[in-house]
């Protein structure tokens, strides 16, 4: 049986996605099987992304990430082959262990200089990013700053509770004045940390958004609208500890009156059952940087969406990538290139062998003899 690819782009028979342009200007015949089998491939399950139990706290806001990632995984269905996630060290750092792709588990606050020696090496991988708040805002905001001036194309995601977690409940950069932790016990003396407004004073900043866990709606939309845009996607999800910060977030997650959704046509869309709950609802265009940064200014009541959106900004991948295939002949070489620069070649009695050779080209480069 046939069906038939139709000349351009365009949804063909059964749903499948056609590309197709016939040699003869005209309809190109293709097999129906070969569409379904590609069906297949292109397609994946929930499950195919799940890997292990998550062994975080219950009531966690990471649970919640970790479900919205999955389901952005299967949507736009990504290959796990294809698809890595990154971490540095903490609680939240632990979502590469649940997801059934590659990922690296890397040093406290070094996250992201990983993810982008992956975005150079392979840009044909999709590269996630989550980081807690002492990870990226503390021992990791040095590379945190310069990754967003260098705008390489990855997802990023803080996951801020307030709180160093993993190590029993210290005072993290982000922790609001008073808090009382076990390294500030009369409370945190110092303001805290604006993540959004840290990241929207850099240059070449080109998205910055903010969510909750509790509304897992805005959470999906905010990493899809995150996924796919083209560069540095900072999200900030404020999320819940309920084994160090039981009640810290109570008042916002009770009271809709502490939100205030930002919608635009270019931003997020807040459908009718959301807006009946959170009424403060504000026409946000993310494409306004000043307002962008009074908008991030406010604490209560919390802004969430999409608060910056610069797809034009450069990216730094772009200007540095190498576009040849990287067979393992050419890492291989490679190595061996920079290990030759540090190489003691051994005094040998035959000119001709290799080592004697290079001693002697570095001898005539050196001295002209």
């Amino acid at each position: 049986m046939n069906t038939t690819r139709m000349n351009g782009t365009g949804t063909g028979i059964y749903g499948i996605r056609t590309n197709g342009i016939g040699t003869n200007g005209m309809t190109e015949p293709i097999n129906i099987n070969d569409c379904l089998l590609q069906l297949y491939e292109e397609h994946y399950e929930l499950e195919d992304y799940q890997k292990g139990v998550p062994r975080w706290c219950t009531g966690c806001g990471d649970n919640a990430i970790l479900t919205a990632v999955q389901r952005l995984c299967r949507d736009e269905a990504l290959p796990p082959e294809k698809t890595v996630f990154v971490s540095g060290i903490g609680c939240s750092s632990r979502l590469p262990h649940y997801m059934n792709t590659y990922g690296v588990h890397s040093l406290h606050g070094r996250a992201l200089p990983i993810a982008e020696g992956i975005r150079l090496a392979r840009p044909d991988l999709k590269v996630f990013v989550n980081m807690g708040d002492g990870d990226c805002c503390s021992i990791g905001a040095a590379h945190w700053i310069h990754a967003i001036r260098y705008n390489m194309n990855m997802t990023v995601m803080l996951h801020d509770n307030n709180i160093y977690g993993l190590t029993k409940k210290q005072a993290s950069p982000t922790s609001p004045i008073g808090l009382k932790t076990n390294t500030t016990p009369r409370g945190s003396y110092l303001e805290a940390l604006n993540p959004l407004t840290v990241t929207l004073g850099v240059s070449n900043v080109s998205f910055v958004a903010q969510v909750v866990d509790w509304i897992p709606k805005l959470l999906y939309q905010t990493l899809s609208a995150a996924y796919h845009h083209k560069g540095f996607a900072f999200v900030r999800v404020i999320q819940r500890c309920p084994e160090w910060l039981p009640t810290h977030l109570d008042e916002y997650l009770h009271d809709p009156q502490r939100i205030l959704l930002l919608q635009h046509e270019n931003g997020l869309t807040i459908d009718a059952e959301l807006s009946k709950r959170y009424t403060k609802i504000e026409e946000h265009d993310p494409s306004d940087l000043n307002r962008a940064r009074e908008v991030a200014s406010g604490a209560d009541p919390i802004p969430v969406g999409i608060l910056y959106r610069n797809d034009s900004v450069p990216r730094y991948e772009e200007t540095r990538s190498d576009t040849r295939l990287r067979t393992a002949s050419l890492v291989k070489n490679g190595l061996e290139a920079e290990f030759d620069k540090f190489t003691i070649w051994p005094e040998v009695d035959d000119r001709s062998s290799t080592g004697h050779a290079r001693q002697n080209a570095q001898r005539e480069s050196e001295y002209g003899s």
